[in-house]
């Protein structure tokens, strides 16, 4: 069997990194056997039987510079481990060198300390002992425009449960307060796009289904059907875009509107570009285990 062969089924055995299993068989003369003891003593071993565990707590970490932000979305298993100042600390360490990132395996394979993230990652989990996983990274550049965000649920102040920021233009100073407080909105609404011409066809086009469904057609002229579903839609639309859901400092007025009351009175053009939004476990599918198979499985 080839070296490379060896270290495949290590991989497959142990679930371990593909460099961490060929030092093990370089200093144990490519035996498995002895392979899998050394990186069970390494710790290596206890920390990738633990990434198949869900993490679906954790933090959102800002990472800022003068040209971009950064957000990364770092799970745990537990909301405990996220106040763990081991936890806590390896969150800063990645605010403070996220910039330097364009993607998540950019981020993964990051040297902080003449250490990868992704090793860094493997000594937490073995320290912890719950699974710790990098999920999400989007980088936000200036180019040319200006750039705002807020953190919810602050765990310090790079760190938070919601992270939101938008990318906008103004030429007045007194914009910096109202772009906050559209990172706000964004973080208490959760706009899916800026606005209609941003939303995904597939969306609209699905809500219009579920609204034909819906309506009781008995007795209605196709005309008065078809007013009735464009104004539902309409109404969907404007609660899922942004530049048209009510303002959350004034109900009365949507985000546009309240745009355009401060262009008005500040002989200003501000614009919102672009937004981002990032919450802690949103979208993840937690499995269902079944208590006693989960037993059986400690036990082998």
């Amino acid at each position: 069997m080839s070296v490379l062969e060896k270290v495949k089924e290590l991989r497959d055995v142990t679930g371990a990194g593909m460099q961490d299993c060929k030092n093990a068989l370089k200093e144990n003369d490519n035996n498995i056997e002895r392979s899998i003891e050394y990186l069970r003593k390494k710790g290596v071993l206890k920390a990738a039987k633990k990434s198949s565990r869900d993490a679906a707590e954790g933090l959102i970490i800002l990472g800022e510079d003068k040209d971009c932000l950064a957000l990364t979305e770092i799970n745990s298993e537990t909301d405990f481990v996220a106040k763990n100042n081991e936890f806590l600390n390896f969150c800063s360490k990645i605010s403070e060198y996220s910039t330097k990132a364009n993607n998540l395996d950019d981020l993964n394979n990051l040297s902080i300390d003449g250490v990868t993230v992704k090793d860094l990652i493997v000594s937490l989990v073995s320290k912890i002992g719950e699974n710790i996983k990098l999920r999400r990274f989007k980088k936000i550049s200036k180019e040319n425009s200006n750039l705002s965000f807020y953190i919810h649920n602050k765990a310090n102040n790079n760190t938070g449960k919601i992270i939101s920021a938008i990318k906008y233009k103004s030429k007045v100073d007194e914009s910096s307060q109202l772009a906050s407080s559209i990172c706000m909105h964004i973080a208490a609404m959760s706009p899916m796009a800026l606005n209609e011409n941003k939303l995904d066809a597939d969306f609209i086009n699905n809500e219009k289904k579920i609204i034909e469904e819906q309506i009781d057609k008995n007795g209605k002229k196709p005309e008065i059907l078809e007013k009735i579903i464009k104004g539902k839609l309409t109404k969907v639309i404007s609660e899922n875009t942004l530049m048209n859901q009510k303002w959350v400092i004034d109900q009365e007025l949507t985000v546009n509107q309240a745009i355009s009351n401060f262009n008005k009175d500040k002989s200003d053009n501000f614009e919102v570009l672009d937004f981002h939004r990032l919450k802690v476990g949103e979208g993840i599918e937690l499995q269902k285990i079944d208590f006693r198979e989960e037993v059986k499985s400690l036990t082998k």
